[in-house]
């Protein structure tokens, strides 16, 4: 059978079908919409879970473009999948709407005027699209259509265009208007960190009222956005308004792979022998009942595994967004923060009372809004639900290795930036001097000032020397390398070799008492793998060995200073 390629990268529904692109069908997604009659619908998902895809393939069924050929042409588009045998009920609906469809993601830019361009230029695009009604409207009309497919014309034109556009469609078609809205909270989001939040929530607010609330030409809208944000009443009075978050029982199979949609894709690219490492890193999300995988990161994984069968798994979806708001939980954590995070990390839960109404002004205000932030965006799952009085507690824990791989590499950066601000230059001359017990005392410290994880710690041991380390001046710190019979863990060495090496091994302790006798295994590695032989053809003269072992937030220090 030959397999359909991977569709990497697109998100019309149009462009996959036609291209003959592999599919998870969600087209029963329509089915649902019109069953539940919602006029207005909030979907918010996280970001890379097929809210745009979605958004388009709802534009292709329900649009009648005003031509019989492309109306033809997006029908075909359906041929096989769900939606075609669920009933005249449903296709009776097909090609019947003029739809007004707007991605608001080209709003992310660095000032107001220049995000305000952006949005007019989108409004303009979708007015273009529907140049072919001008001649039904009246002179009026016509002109002010014109107005804004030119972009001229003061904001007053553009706050109210999409309530407009939706009035002179419905008189051209005699049929009452859909609208979509794409990533609706991107230029908030935008507005707020780049400092003009209150220009565009005024001007988003009005756009929406106009276009959503008491608007007669209206059938149904579905906006997509990754939080839902109300504080500022931009869904404010409207009827039949229907959010459907993570927590939402309704909808929920329609964005991300489920089980079933992960089964079949592995099937048809022979590929179930990776069925389990594929959950284990990429699923452990719950949309209301229903457990739900990561269709960006399954995607990219199964187009790499097609290409070498030994591609190892990937963090994919951190590629997609900058993860600042990790970032802003560690730079902001208490010490009972931290032991939160380390919990998560090992595989723990933690239990937070749950806000689905957060905004971005209210998201660095306090931790548990953080921890909000980082739930209704995916970087946390749903793992129990509990009422206390009339606040809902979320037990929350990390979905899955990819995202947890998230938090150690953004613990390990934080780290890093810590350690380049503090003045450090004690703790490098007492490593250089050989003065052990200092050195314990000062390691001891910076232990105690981060945020450890000890499901491989190990690699977190290693991957925090590394950081401490990095910023030693004057000094060349290798790490992994071979030399002697083995490959030490650590290396310091100037270039002058009247100095003295520095080599460093690294053992973790299983509890406080044993960790003074792993240190002494540590230091006798280095003499047995005799690490040091091949500096001593160099012309070093002495090194210095030290034996390092680490128990969670302790660590011991044994020390060999030796002539070569």
């Amino acid at each position: 059978m030959e397999r359909k390629a991977l569709p990497i990268g697109y998100e019309d529904f149009g462009e996959i079908i036609s291209n003959n692109f592999y599919y998870v069908d969600k087209t029963l997604f329509i089915k649902e919409l019109l069953d539940k009659k919602g006029k207005a619908n909030l979907f918010t998902r996280p970001r890379r879970f097929g809210k745009t895809l979605n958004i388009s393939m709802i534009r292709y069924f329900f649009e009648d473009t005003g031509k019989e050929e492309s109306n033809a042409e997006n029908k075909r588009l359906f041929d096989g999948l769900e939606i075609m045998y669920a009933g005249e009920k449903y296709l009776s609906h097909m090609q019947k709407y003029p739809v007004i469809s707007l991605s608001l993601k080209s709003a992310k830019q660095p000032t107001w005027e220049l995000a305000y361009t952006m949005l007019k230029r989108q409004i303009a695009v979708e007015f273009v699209r529907h140049h072919h009604v001008l001649d039904k409207l009246s002179l009026f009309d016509q002109e002010r259509f014109s107005l804004i497919e030119q972009q001229v014309g003061d904001i007053g034109l553009y706050i109210d265009a999409l309530a407009f556009l939706s009035k002179c469609l419905h008189e051209a078609y005699g049929q009452t208007v859909i609208i979509l809205i794409d990533e609706y909270d991107v230029p908030l989001k935008n507005a707020y960190f780049n400092g003009f939040y209150q220009q565009m929530i005024d001007f988003i607010r009005s756009l929406f009222e106009s276009a959503l609330k008491t608007n007669l030409h209206l059938y149904f809208a579905v906006i997509t956005g990754c939080l839902r944000i109300t504080k500022e009443s931009i869904f404010t009075g409207l009827n039949n308004f229907d959010n459907v978050s993570i927590l939402s029982k309704i909808y929920d199979e329609y964005f991300g792979f489920t089980r079933k949609d992960v089964d079949e894709l592995l099937v048809n690219y022979d590929l179930t022998d990776k069925k389990e490492i594929i959950r284990k890193w990429y699923d452990g999300y719950l949309f209301g009942k229903t457990e739900i995988y990561n269709p960006w990161s399954i995607i990219n994984y199964v187009k790499a595994l097609t290409a070498d069968p030994n591609e190892v798994p990937r963090t994919y979806w951190s590629n997609t967004s900058s993860n600042n708001i990790i970032h802003a939980l560690i730079e902001r954590a208490d010490l009972s923060d931290r032991m939160e995070i380390e919990d998560l990390i090992a595989g723990g839960t933690i239990e937070k009372p749950i806000h689905e109404e957060i905004t971005y002004e209210d998201v660095y205000q306090s931790t548990d809004n953080l921890w909000n932030f980082l739930f209704f965006t995916g970087y946390l799952k749903n793992s129990g639900l509990r009422m206390i009085g009339n606040q809902i507690y979320l037990t929350l824990s990390i979905p899955n290795i990819e995202v947890c791989q998230i938090y150690k590499d953004k613990i390990l950066g934080w780290f890093s930036d810590k350690v380049e601000q503090r003045d450090l230059s004690i703790l490098y001359q007492d490593i250089l001097n050989g003065n052990a017990l200092e050195f314990q005392a000062g390691l001891t410290e910076l232990l105690r000032d981060t945020i450890s994880f000890y499901d491989n710690a190990e690699a977190f041991y290693h991957g925090f020397m590394q950081g401490i380390l990095g910023h030693l001046r004057n000094y060349i710190v290798k790490s992994n390398r071979e030399s002697g019979d083995g490959r030490y863990d650590m290396l310091i060495r100037s270039l002058d070799i009247t100095k003295p090496i520095i080599l460093m091994e690294f053992k973790t302790a299983k509890n406080f008492p044993s960790l003074e006798s792993r240190a002494q295994e540590a230091l006798e590695q280095i003499a047995e793998k005799e690490y040091d032989r091949e500096f001593k053809n160099e012309g070093y003269q002495c090194s210095i060995r030290y034996g390092i072992a680490f128990y969670k937030k302790n660590c011991c220090i044994k020390k060999e200073e030796v002539t070569l």
